[in-house]
């Protein structure tokens, strides 16, 4: 038998019939990841909540589907990420928000009119303003509610608001900017 080089072969022999047999644990034995939540951890311990009460009767869905058909955008998840995230840097430590949003229309439209090379572009003119309604809750760290209400969220000149930088590509940009002009009152004012 021809010798291996830093290693017997009666050496590795005796190593495989050792793991074979149980002592070692395979090399492709992966450790388990991590939970996302720690155990006995509510997972309702999120600082802000985002519900959307009847999505498939928001204005959005009822022109131009759950997921945009021209476009295959999909718009409530990453609103909903969008909103989680600014609130949750807007709240003082230990507060909670729940916000239940009932509506929404997507800042422009589209104009089929125009002909089948324009079928997917979504105009952005004054007549197509974005909107959303939604209810809140803003929780105190004793549980105490601090306010609630319902808003109706518009921005008639969202053309004209200057809030965007010409390098903005974001096709929510309009929308993110609706729920950013409301949260940027404060908790005290939402």
């Amino acid at each position: 038998m021809k010798r291996m080089t830093g290693i017997h072969s009666s050496s590795l022999a005796a190593l495989l019939a050792i793991a074979m047999a149980g002592g070692l644990a395979p090399a492709t034995a992966v450790a388990a990841p991590p939970p996302a939540v720690a155990v006995g951890e509510p997972h309702s311990a999120a600082r802000v909540t985002v519900n959307y009460v009847n999505p498939e009767e928001f204005s959005e869905v009822k022109e131009f589907g759950q997921q945009d058909r021209f476009n295959r955008t999909d718009y409530l998840k990453p609103l909903k990420a969008y909103l989680i995230e600014r609130a949750t840097k807007m709240l003082p430590a230990g507060d909670r928000l729940e916000v239940s949003i009932t509506d929404i229309k997507l800042a422009g439209g589209y104009e089929p009119w125009h002909g089948a090379q324009l079928m997917h572009v979504r105009f952005m003119k004054d007549i197509y303003p974005p909107r959303m309604d939604l209810s809140f809750k803003l929780i105190g760290s004793n549980g105490e509610v601090l306010r609630e209400g319902s808003r109706k969220l518009r921005n008639l000149g969202y053309l004209q608001s200057g809030m965007m930088r010409p390098t903005d590509t974001d096709p929510l940009r309009y929308d993110k900017a609706l729920i950013d002009s409301w949260l940027r009152r404060g908790p005290e004012n939402l």
